[in-house]
């Protein structure tokens, strides 16, 4: 023990003290690194399997293409036979779907081929077709919302479904229903729990109730089924433009925020601003008339130039009554401006009425107000209220007439 001690004492030429400081090399330290780690071996990613029997079903009997067989195959590697996928195809014939709705069903949801008919397809399919969707709609419908079938009859569709019901006014027949179903399966593909009651709730919060929430759930459901900070935050965006929460306003900016991107908004935006009026303007005219901005630039484009140019209107009435452009220009603003002008003419109206108040008439009073009452004048009137529609009716009289 003794001459072990002193083999590591400072006079000893083995100390460690008197070996140079310097770092190992890094050849020194690969001996040791080698003996401590495993050899690393590069592994091949593992192909997936594919299945000649189900491709072969769906490029001869569904007429997918290769490419498109080999993906749906590879999901289902472990069936040896083709005897659900050909019952499930023969059901979906005797309900009347066509063969491309068919393709298209199996394209979005190829997991319906392999479903059990009397457990799972069948009592769906019975349930949409109990909501409204019969004869070609049914085919029309499941071929693009396939998925629906994988969904819990009982835990999603009919709960979700019947809170849509209780949302929707004036859905008779389930019409406003079976349009948002059209519009956004997901909003019953869910856990009623997770989103939709939630959505619901934070949207009658800020006082989007009634009839107005049942225009937003038609239009626009997928905001129902968001994830809740996002509709949040969509809300919070409105807010900040100068809307107030409880104000009638308030979901039509909702909906028009919705229908577009950012960079589309602030360009229609900017677009109103190069036409000559202030970005405080722009926004009060906004909040005003929320669906300005649903408009095409081009309808804004052709209103303005309209409204300023031809009519001479003040910007101040503009910016006052902004939703005078978001009437179509070419089936009720022109036609309506040309028999204005032909009665200003001859001189038929004792007093000229504001252009604006003959814009906002319904058709109904409109044609009694100033074109049937005028018995003189009414077919001159009335083909230049409505010359292009009689043109047309008249080219296909002719053409049933040849």
């Amino acid at each position: 023990m003794q001459a072990l001690k002193s083999l590591f004492s400072p006079s000893s030429p083995f100390c460690l003290h008197k070996f140079p400081t310097k770092k190992p090399t890094k050849s020194f330290l690969s001996l040791f690194s080698n003996l401590s780690s495993p050899t690393k071996t590069k592994t091949k990613p593992k192909t997936p399997f594919s299945n000649s029997t189900i491709i072969n079903y769906l490029t001869n009997t569904l007429k997918f293409s290769k490419t498109q067989a080999l993906s749906i195959s590879t999901r289902f590697y472990y069936v040896k036979s083709t005897e659900k996928p050909q019952s499930v195809v023969l059901f979906l014939q005797n309900l009347g779907f066509s063969e491309t709705q068919i393709r298209s069903a199996v394209r979005v949801s190829p997991h319906i081929l392999f479903s059990d008919i009397d457990k799972t397809l069948k009592p769906k399919i019975e349930f949409f077709q109990q909501l409204g969707f019969v004869g070609s709609d049914l085919g029309k419908f499941i071929s693009k919302n396939s998925t629906l079938l994988s969904v819990s009859l009982e835990r999603r569709l009919i709960p979700c479904v019947e809170i849509l019901k209780k949302i929707l006014c004036n859905n008779e027949n389930n019409q406003c229903l079976l349009r948002v179903l059209r519009r956004c399966n997901g909003v019953v593909k869910g856990d009623p729990e997770s989103r939709l009651l939630g959505n619901i709730a934070y949207l009658k919060r800020c006082g989007i109730v009634g009839s107005q929430l049942s225009m937003l759930l038609t239009r626009q459901p997928w905001l129902f089924v968001i994830q809740e900070n996002k509709l949040r935050g969509l809300v919070s965006r409105v807010l900040d433009m100068g809307f107030v929460v409880n104000s009638r306003m308030l979901v039509y900016a909702v909906y028009t925020v919705s229908c577009m991107s950012h960079e589309t908004f602030m360009r229609k935006l900017d677009f109103i601003r190069s036409s000559g009026f202030s970005s405080n303007e722009c926004m009060e005219m906004f909040r005003k008339a929320p669906g300005l901005l649903r408009a095409s630039e081009e309808k804004l484009k052709l209103g303005i130039e309209f409204f300023m140019n031809t009519i001479k209107l003040e910007r101040s009435v503009l910016i006052r009554l902004p939703s005078c452009l978001m009437f179509s220009m070419e089936e009720r603003v022109i036609p309506r401006y040309r028999v204005l002008q032909i009665m200003k003419s001859k001189r038929l109206l004792k007093k000229e009425p504001s252009f604006l108040h003959i814009l906002n008439l319904t058709e109904e009073v409109f044609l009694t107000k100033f074109i049937a009452k005028f018995s003189d004048h009414t077919e001159e009137l009335l083909v230049a209220y409505k010359g292009h529609l009689l043109d047309s009716s008249s080219e296909d009289e002719t053409l049933i007439c040849v």
